[in-house]
């Protein structure tokens, strides 16, 4: 399981890039500056935030408790930030839009026939989901070497991996005491003969369609009048066309290093996509974000807010929706602290100018 909380595709290269893009940057802090009242609340969607992030989709965290997805809601409503619901995940949206004071997005998989989108999507609405999240960069999953070393040809769990999943008893009654989870809210849509855990994973990856392209977002455009953010953005070209389609958003990202091996990180390209971008739309980035610091120098290059998911999955967990909580209040106190360091207030203080690449510190 710490393997697929953990692990990257390949190399791990694009994962590795993802944090070594954040310590590439230094600050340079100001002193003699009125640090009294520090503030990382941001408005994401017109609306209150206690800091600039929302929680990453993330699929199957079934398997690290059970009713994972609604302990991930909770702890992003406590927060006072977004969820976004993975197709993937393990309960149904519209429990998870019954957790009090939740701001919740839905993040769309296309697979199968257009059908099965469109019923998420109208589904997604009617939870009363605030924005939908198109993921584009998962069609082919990339080539994660940790797990093929864990299954069979056939995709169940090897000899060494169920040895190693005997050895942690309280994750399995807690865990699996009940069964393996269920992909809960695209289940229907799998033949009815290939409704276990690990034949519906299977068959859908294998429905998943090659040839997702700009006409589909255009038609899920059409079809959803809510905010659309595009996920899983690494070309500068991209984020143009994005904007011609009429997506309200931009996330920039690598899938978290486990689609393309050896790409450049959100970072990497950030300051550039804010050029092109304007204030046309919103602009977040994913991938790499483990500390308040990575969140300020997010915003300082242009991001208007961040996603992370193995931060708060690590919350989770250790504690549930409590962990989550504590996730995200250590990555907002850590801010806040940050800000008094480099000598500013607030975050609309915080400029490109702040920051220093490593490869261009001044003499």
């Amino acid at each position: 399981m710490l393997e697929y909380l953990e692990g990257g595709a390949g190399q791990e290269a694009t994962l590795d890039r993802e944090r070594k893009a954040f310590a590439e940057w230094r600050a340079m802090p100001f002193t003699l500056s009125d640090e009294a009242c520090r503030d990382v609340s941001v408005k994401i969607l017109g609306r209150s935030a206690s800091l600039p992030l929302a929680l990453a989709p993330t699929g199957l965290n079934g398997i690290f408790m059970r009713n994972a997805d609604i302990a991930l809601a909770q702890g992003a409503a406590e927060a006072g930030v977004p969820f976004i619901q993975s197709t993937m995940s393990n309960d149904r949206m519209e429990d998870v839009a019954a957790v009090p004071g939740l701001r919740h997005w839905w993040q769309l998989y296309v697979f199968g026939g257009e059908e099965i989108w469109q019923e998420l999507v109208d589904r997604a609405d009617r939870a009363g989901c605030e924005a939908l999240v198109l993921t584009s960069n998962a069609q082919i999953f990339g080539q994660r070497e940790w797990d093929e070393r864990n299954r069979t040809a056939s995709g169940f769990p090897n000899l060494p991996a169920l040895t190693d999943a005997a050895r942690h008893p309280r994750w399995l009654v807690r865990t699996l005491s009940r069964g393996l989870p269920e992909f809960s809210n695209v289940i229907d849509f799998v033949p009815k003969d290939k409704r276990s855990f690990f034949d519906s994973a299977n068959w859908i990856r294998e429905q998943m369609p090659k040839s997702l392209a700009w006409d589909d977002l255009a038609r899920i455009r059409e079809r959803w009048r809510k905010p659309l953010f595009l996920k899983g953005v690494l070309n500068l070209k991209d984020v143009s066309r994005a904007i011609e389609h009429g997506v309200d958003g931009v996330i920039l990202g690598g899938h978290g290093g486990r689609q393309a091996d050896w790409a450049v990180s959100a970072l990497d390209i950030l300051p550039r996509a804010r050029e092109l971008s304007g204030d046309d739309i919103a602009l977040y980035i994913s991938g790499g974000i483990r500390r308040g610091s990575d969140i300020l120098k997010a915003r300082a290059l242009g991001a208007d807010a961040v996603l992370t998911g193995r931060a708060t999955l690590y919350g989770l967990c250790a504690f549930g929706a409590a962990g989550v909580s504590r996730a995200i209040e250590l990555l907002q106190s850590e801010m806040v602290n940050e800000l008094g360091q480099y000598g500013v207030s607030n975050l609309d203080a915080l400029s490109p100018d702040l920051f220093v690449r490593e490869d261009r510190l001044p003499l």
